[in-house]
């Protein structure tokens, strides 16, 4: 019979995900396959992407160094926005930049939820145990 316990427990790698996925978000205006230049004309685009990055990337630190939920809720509010920019920035129609925070964005969200779960029973003294 399998045991699916490892998935009940905040694990220190699901911070380093985190932070990973945080650096794929800033440099993500720049990946390969894209249709044109991301430059030109784009600014708000590569500006939300390396915020937004950056916002996951600490919080995940944070995350990683003092467990909060409120940093779980967070990551998930951002990744969900992360899903939406392309539509509300009006770039949803570059390709593959809105696949990719698209995909990006769902992987956040699925990361906070997972670890939000992991950690809803848990109290004040044992989530800052996390890590340690």
């Amino acid at each position: 019979m399998s045991d699916f316990g490892f998935l009940n427990t905040h694990r220190t790698w699901e911070d380093w995900c985190g932070m990973l996925l945080g650096a794929l978000i800033v440099v993500s205006p720049w990946f390969p396959i894209q249709d044109r230049s991301p430059i030109a004309g784009h600014e708000m685009m590569i500006l939300n992407a390396v915020a937004v990055g950056l916002i996951v990337f600490g919080i995940s630190q944070l995350e990683y160094v003092a467990l909060q939920r409120w940093q779980e809720v967070t990551t998930i509010l951002v990744g969900l926005w992360l899903i939406a920019s392309p539509y509300v920035l009006g770039y949803s129609g570059e390709g593959f930049v809105r696949i990719y925070h698209t995909s990006l964005g769902a992987m956040v969200v699925l990361l906070g939820v997972l670890q939000l779960w992991q950690d809803w029973d848990l109290n004040d003294q044992d989530m800052l145990r996390h890590g340690h």
